[in-house]
């Protein structure tokens, strides 16, 4: 599951410390949107909607929350992580066909395989905005989800991709992790029950795993495309999901 935030997708990407200025009525219009796109995307998420536009709207109506604003400032404590935002790190989009031309246990080629085995488009984030460190967190976010779940071994499944989302919050504080394990949890005790023992030892190993491991956040991946998998996840501390 790509979590994107196809809901914001409809700017560039700007460069360090620009900010867009909007009128008083533009940004009070703004406000109530992602207000209202909040508690529907909320409520749908308890009724089982867990589609793309879903966590778009969720993701929107969050952006410009201070939980946001938190949970830039909590990543920056990491002096890689403030290298990134302050770089505004943002390579240029992953190349498919090219990354299928590196060896067959590297990053890159495995990958490259999963989505296009999936379908997946790797550039969703395209045109989402970087006017604030918040937004550019989730820009990169946006960027290399795919990529974490190689590392971390969480399949595409509802379930791994909570248990995902709680190795995000084992690392920082992200706010739409929390809405979407908070969600999960209510939503599957009251449609499907049978299936909590599972999510719940999803959301714990991905909590512990989260824990254990060097930030994620941090890395520049494109630039370790040929790495074997296996030896990016023997530096990051990470012992990957078995399936």
């Amino acid at each position: 599951m790509q979590l994107i935030n196809s809901a914001t997708s409809n700017a560039s990407v700007n460069a360090p410390g620009q900010k867009q200025t909007q009128n008083p009525i533009v940004q009070g219009f703004k406000s109530i949107l992602s207000k209202l796109l909040l508690i529907k995307s909320s409520v749908s998420m308890l009724f089982g909607d867990n589609s793309l536009d879903a966590v778009g709207e969720l993701t929107y109506g969050l952006l410009d929350t201070p939980s946001y604003d938190l949970m830039a400032h909590h990543l920056k404590q990491d002096p890689a992580n403030a290298a990134l935002i302050r770089d505004r790190y943002l390579p240029p989009a992953h190349d498919l066909d090219q990354l299928l031309t590196l060896p067959q246990d590297s990053l890159g080629y495995i990958y490259a395989a999963k989505l296009k085995k999936m379908g997946f488009d790797p550039n969703l984030h395209k045109g989402m905005t970087a006017e604030s460190d918040a937004h550019y967190v989730e820009v990169r976010i946006s960027q290399t989800h795919d990529i974490w779940h190689i590392i971390t071994g969480f399949d595409v499944s509802f379930i791994d991709e909570i248990g995902l989302q709680a190795f995000y919050l084992s690392q920082f504080a992200y706010p739409v992790g929390t809405m979407l394990v908070g969600n999960s949890l209510i939503s599957m005790t009251l449609r499907e029950p049978a299936q909590l023992p599972q999510l719940i030892e999803a959301i714990d190993r991905g909590l512990q795993m989260g824990k254990n491991a060097q930030s994620l956040f941090a890395q520049k991946w494109e630039e370790g495309w040929e790495k074997p998998l296996e030896q990016w996840q023997a530096e990051l501390n990470i012992q990957p999901i078995q399936k």
